[in-house]
């Protein structure tokens, strides 16, 4: 095992945090990733707070990375073809501040690679619209209620994994075969 001092977090809002979270469960370097709330004014808030849109806080997702297996700019990279970074405040049928595009960069260096990342995908034109990614610096993380944690994993065959997560993270996996823990 990598010594643990070395691991990385990023901070990533991509609009509901079950289907991040899932998808970067799959990938080879990723330690751990826990769904919770960022970005906003409440300390500690409940589900039910944030789902109000009035906490500030968007639904993200806390990745524990190991950098000498895959940098930050893939993290980012992947996390730009899993959710749609132009639509403001939304993704699908998801509204609200809560499921903003948002990286919340933890030093200078995450923020100038944001930086770099966002304008690699704005020059490629891989959206039709302009980029709308939130970036801002991280203050604090909040992690969900339990039943949050894990949540694709244990629910399956529960109607918003089966409709919406599970095509996610089946495009994911078969884009980045190369990619997933085995």
């Amino acid at each position: 095992m990598p010594n643990e001092s070395k691991f990385e977090t990023a901070t990533l809002g991509g609009g509901c945090f079950w289907c991040t979270e899932a998808v970067f469960d799959d990938l080879k370097g990723v330690i751990s990733v826990e769904s919770g709330y960022s970005g906003g004014t409440v300390v500690n808030p409940s589900y039910e707070q944030v789902c109000t849109g009035r906490t500030g806080h968007a639904e993200v997702v806390q990745v524990t990375f190991n950098p000498e297996a895959i940098s930050y700019e893939d993290i980012l990279r992947i996390f730009f073809t899993v959710h749609d970074p132009t639509t403001l405040n939304r993704q699908g049928n998801d509204v609200g501040t809560q499921y903003r595009s948002v990286i919340f960069y933890h030093d200078d260096q995450q923020k100038k690679a944001a930086e770099k990342i966002m304008k690699e995908i704005s020059m490629e034109r891989i959206w039709d619209d302009p980029i709308v990614t939130e970036l801002s610096p991280f203050s604090a993380f909040y992690m969900a209620e339990g039943y949050h944690q894990d949540y694709f994993a244990n629910n399956p065959e529960q109607g918003y994994c089966r409709v919406v997560i599970a095509p996610k993270v089946a495009k994911f996996r078969s884009h980045y075969k190369e990619r997933l823990k085995k």
